[in-house]
């Protein structure tokens, strides 16, 4: 008996002690990730500390244990992502803007111009482990004091002195010590400082900008004056020329109304959205159609080799999707692909895949239904077996035609349990993103439009070319368009769930 309370004793005080470390690691985490400038992420695995703190410390929350590690998952990889999208879309949080308003500051302020008319060359000579300095082109120049170059800033005192005659430190063994030498100050006699300018020179360098007390930047050339501009995220001058980089910052529905009120984005990302539904419901419907037939074919008793017929049908579904995308994006290659080559040995043609829009969007929807028929195929090979036979037999005796046997029988009968597949199969499509980005990119490129938007993107890859893929990302933007996106899914969700429910007879 104390033996076994011992063990329980030791097991609970270990797992007092795990629980412990999970607790200072999350907040730890927290910590960090507030100091870097996420405070959002932040408060949000603080949160998440506290609640593995409290349910699982507490023997009264012993029943929630077993579903706060799923909320827990669904508050972080679910739902931080969709808020934390949405913010963005109130920011211009983009590739100009990337950093805090500190931060971005001291980038400009690190910035240095250097005085090309007092360049001269140096040599280095090597005493012992420490280093002298020569700063000129030979003759009388100014050689530094010795110094232990180790990477630490130092400040040398030079003195007029000719050349020494004993060999420099050749060009390779200055490249090794190049660090330690750009953390050098050489001070000449009158008093003036030079610092590294590159492997071959020492100059006069000095900040580009001065910062003023009232938080403005003076630059140092042109005294023009620089103010911080809080509602841009840019430092402007009086001509409203900006520097880079900005900061991030709330402009409030900016995003939105450049949406609406710009004819370079309204009218893409609208050509865009119909794209999007044609190319959801064109891909479940003849998926849903070439998978259906092939199925009603192999249920034919009569048919010899259906065994073969079915694994050969199936080896599409078995396949890894993006294999098969780019085995296809070869087979359309306008120049060299197989298809094109047969066309043009039989008929003569050599359709412009890759850069017609209209057939570039033939040929997404063609491999699409190649990848997607298989598992309508699956479904309609196992639904076809719940249909009664004696309805079908006592049709035909009737004299009805296989045809009709199929539409007022068959199809019937099968078309509910389909319905939700065909349902979460559109879903699927709407942001089948992975077909686009690997078969065409998006390309080719509509005309005209202000942002990155193609002929044959899809509302998720347009918001994904916007965020990733552009030479100037517009997360805050890319945010913004999504936010729309979400709300037209919503929309054509709740409508194909409320004629779900009307199909199987119900009633919202």
């Amino acid at each position: 008996m104390i033996m076994a309370s011992t063990k329980q004793l030791a097991s609970l005080w270990l797992g007092k002690s795990l629980l412990l470390l999970i607790v200072v690691v999350l907040l730890y985490s927290a910590w960090i990730v507030y100091l870097v400038g996420q405070p959002l992420f932040g408060v949000l695995l603080l949160l998440v500390a506290l609640a593995v703190g409290v349910v699982f410390g507490w023997r009264r929350f012993y029943t929630v244990r077993f579903v706060v590690p799923g909320m827990i998952t669904m508050l972080l990889f679910v739902l931080f992502p969709i808020i934390y999208t949405i913010y963005l879309g109130f920011t211009n949080y983009g590739s100009f803007n990337l950093l805090q308003y500190e931060r971005a500051q001291e980038v400009i302020l690190a910035s240095r111009i250097v005085d090309k008319a007092s360049s001269r060359p140096f040599s280095v000579y090597a005493e012992g482990d420490q280093h002298r300095l020569y700063i000129g082109d030979g003759g009388q120049g100014f050689l530094s004091e010795p110094a232990v170059l180790d990477g630490s800033p130092v400040t040398l005192v030079a003195q007029s002195h000719v050349q020494p005659d004993v060999p420099a430190l050749s060009k390779r063994d200055v490249i090794k010590i190049r660090k330690a030498l750009a953390q050098v100050i050489i001070r000449l006699p009158d008093g003036t400082e030079m610092q590294s300018a590159g492997l071959r020179a020492f100059a006069v360098i000095q900040p580009e900008y001065t910062l003023q007390v009232d938080g403005s930047l003076i630059h140092q050339t042109t005294s023009k004056q620089y103010i911080a501009d809080h509602e841009t995220g840019f430092y402007t001058d009086e001509d409203n020329q900006r520097l880079a980089p900005g900061w991030r910052t709330h402009i409030g529905l900016d995003n939105f109304k450049r949406i609406f009120n710009s004819a370079g984005i309204r009218g893409p990302m609208w050509s865009i959205f119909l794209w999007t539904m044609a190319f959801a419901v064109g891909s479940v419907v003849f998926c849903f159609i070439l998978g259906v037939s092939l199925a009603v074919v192999l249920q034919w008793p009569h048919l010899r080799y259906r065994s073969f017929y079915r694994v050969m049908l199936i080896l599409p579904y078995a396949v890894p999707a993006f294999i098969s995308i780019l085995v296809f994006k070869g087979l359309f290659n306008q120049n060299f692909g197989e298809i094109n080559l047969l066309l043009e040995a039989m008929f003569g043609i050599r359709p412009e895949w890759n850069t017609d829009g209209s057939l570039a969007r033939g040929m997404l929807l063609i491999v699409n239904t190649w990848l997607g028929y298989p598992y309508m195929m699956l479904l309609a090979m196992g639904f076809l077996q719940a249909v009664p036979e004696d309805q079908k037999k006592a049709a035909y005796m009737e004299g009805a035609g296989v045809l009709r046997v199929f539409f007022t029988i068959t199809l019937p009968q099968i078309m509910p349990p389909f319905l939700p597949l065909l349902l979460a199969a559109f879903a699927f499509n709407f942001n089948n993103i992975v077909l686009i980005l690997l078969l065409t990119r998006g390309l080719p490129d509509i005309p005209g439009t202000l942002i990155p938007a193609g002929e044959t993107d899809i509302l998720g890859s347009f918001t994904y070319r916007i965020a990733f893929m552009d030479s100037g990302t517009q997360f805050g933007l890319a945010g913004a368009i999504t936010l729309i996106i979400f709300l037209l899914v919503s929309v054509i969700a709740y409508a194909n769930f409320v004629a779900m429910r009307r199909a199987q007879g119900t009633t919202v």
